[in-house]
């Protein structure tokens, strides 16, 4: 294209949903893809809350630049979300390329397939929520999954106490943390 007026840096953004998961692979990606500055973080995409390097990467573009990313879902986890970024990005006068999907926002064919891919991100998101809500219903049914925090028997907690139980004794019989035995130990001294 003659008259593209995305002629400025390419910016990449890489992000993975947890501190357990590498960024390398899209790190790698955005490296390939000639990106002069990348911003990468390890944070959930389902809002932009929290999303401290997205933020800057936004607030860092300028007119012409392209923001690169590997998918899709990297930007984020609902349609809103992600036109909202989008949004964001094209008031800067700027656009955006996903590697692994072919988005172009340089081009109107590019502009619409970036529509379409991002209520297919959203339906997968939503899919993998049902499905998961799903798994938990099955496994309640099966009794195998509680759900939920522990609820703790403080009363029977401070009788072994009083009989003279040591709290790893009662922490291991009870299956309790040690801590919450000393904590309801303390409460009832203080009571």
């Amino acid at each position: 294209m003659a008259d593209n007026p995305f002629n400025g840096k390419l910016i990449g953004y890489a992000r993975v949903s947890s501190a357990g998961q590498s960024l390398d692979v899209q790190l790698n990606a955005l490296s390939r893809a000639g990106c002069a500055k990348v911003f990468a973080e390890k944070v959930t995409g389902t809002n932009r809350t929290g999303r401290e390097q997205l933020e800057l990467m936004l607030d860092f573009i300028r007119e012409g630049d392209v923001v690169v990313v590997t998918k899709i879902d990297r930007l984020g986890r609902s349609v809103r979300d992600l036109h909202d970024v989008v949004d964001v990005i094209k008031r800067k006068c700027a656009a955006l390329k996903v590697l692994d999907q072919s988005v172009d926002t340089t081009t109107p064919a590019g502009q619409a397939f970036f529509g379409m891919l991002s209520v297919f991100a959203e339906f997968e998101t939503n899919l993998r929520k049902e499905r998961q809500l799903d798994g938990i219903a099955a496994a309640k049914e099966r009794g195998v999954y509680k759900g939920g925090t522990k609820t703790i028997d403080r009363i029977k907690v401070r009788a072994m106490l009083n009989e003279g139980k040591k709290p790893a004794h009662i922490a291991r019989e009870l299956r309790i943390s040690r801590m919450s035995v000393y904590r309801i130990a303390e409460e009832a001294q203080t009571v």
